[in-house]
């Protein structure tokens, strides 16, 4: 099996438009991971982001430090290498987490639930060695945004659905990450070295990642439906998507969330890559996700998972918690504990016991 590529282009024109639903369908419900060309994002808009990466990440401690998660209740700043947890490892990772600057609703209103925390303020790193970096992050995340919607229609009408019905699901919480993988010169792809664990992602209601190193350095890979590990390395003017855990629960299980995972890569050159994790709307429940279960009637759609991406640990499939933003928070807590424990004491044993 390998990883389709979907034309955006082609998809929103009528002309080629039953061809490439055909194509997003296939996409979306044998893979579970694509290639987006042709998207429309302004070229300029990426490489101006591309071009801080290694600039960025080579600013000292202590510069990146100075807007440190820990520091954020709404899990928004830099983490260090190996203070992300997945699938129980640490994450061999640093990265700057940014998301729409929302206000902090919860402060105001403490009877608000709990997971109102996750949207909040970021912290914008202050440096001289990048001057622009808050307007190339913000333009790259209003691009994301909107190509976001655009394909969202799109694969509503693939999947037989009205064109704006997959809306009422997304929420304000965007959010966008800067990763950067050292190389390791032990690693080895037949003895892998985790630089992100085998998860589904539980972030957003799709994933855009941008794989912003050169395409010959490898590093994430896709679960098929077989149980085999496949290589989706960078294809110059591309961008990555899968769906998130909520966009399974939508589609009754028709549309999986595909597990995925980082490796380090070998050999001397560092990778950088940039996803982007559109909304969910964290008051959304199973119930307001089942509303269109008699559409995706398993009789009459194809479905199936590997035995290994069953096992993946996914809270809200599972039906653990009522409401996507709980799922969420407790999926931030597990995987940042540092932050957790600083600003989630209450709930911190709960959910770091929850297996």
């Amino acid at each position: 099996m390998s990883i389709p590529t979907i034309d955006l282009r082609k998809a929103e024109d009528p002309f080629y438009c039953t061809q490439s639903q055909e194509n997003i369908r296939h996409a979306l419900i044998e893979v579970g991971f694509l290639y987006l060309s042709n998207h429309g994002i302004d070229e300029a808009v990426i490489q101006d982001l591309v071009a801080i990466l290694p600039t960025l990440f080579a600013l000292p401690d202590k510069a990146k430090e100075s807007v440190a998660l820990v520091q954020s209740p709404h899990f928004l700043g830099y983490s260090k290498f190996g203070a992300e947890i997945t699938a129980r490892v640490q994450d061999q990772r640093e990265q700057f987490e940014i998301a729409n600057d929302l206000p902090d609703k919860r402060r105001l209103d403490p009877a608000l639930p709990l997971y109102t925390m996750l949207q909040g303020p970021n912290q914008w790193l202050k440096t001289n060695a990048i001057p622009r970096y808050r307007d190339m992050v913000e333009s790259y995340i209003t691009a994301m945004q909107d190509l976001a919607l655009r394909f969202v229609r799109v694969v509503a009408e693939a999947l037989g659905l009205p064109a704006a019905s997959l809306f009422s699901f997304t929420g304000p919480g965007d959010r966008l990450k800067l990763v950067h993988y050292k190389p390791s010169p032990e690693a080895t792809f037949d003895a892998p070295s985790q630089g992100v664990g085998p998860h589904k992602d539980s972030s957003g209601w799709m994933t855009f990642l941008l794989q912003a190193s050169d395409p010959t350095i490898k590093g994430l890979q896709v679960l098929s439906k077989d149980g085999a590990w496949l290589d989706v390395p960078p294809i110059p003017g591309t961008l990555v998507v899968n769906m998130g855990q909520a966009f399974e629960v939508v589609t009754n299980g028709v549309c999986k969330a595909t597990t995925h995972r980082v490796l380090l890569p070998p050999g001397e050159y560092d990778r950088y890559s940039v996803p982007f994790f559109q909304g969910v709307r964290p008051d959304l429940t199973k119930q307001d996700l089942k509303t269109l279960w008699e559409h995706f009637d398993r009789k009459r759609w194809n479905t199936r998972e590997s035995e290994e991406g069953r096992r993946i640990d996914s809270p809200f499939l599972r039906r653990k918690y009522e409401t996507w933003g709980e799922a969420q928070l407790r999926t931030k807590v597990r995987s940042h504990r540092d932050v957790g424990k600083r600003h989630y004491a209450e709930v911190f044993e709960k959910y770091i016991g929850d297996d």
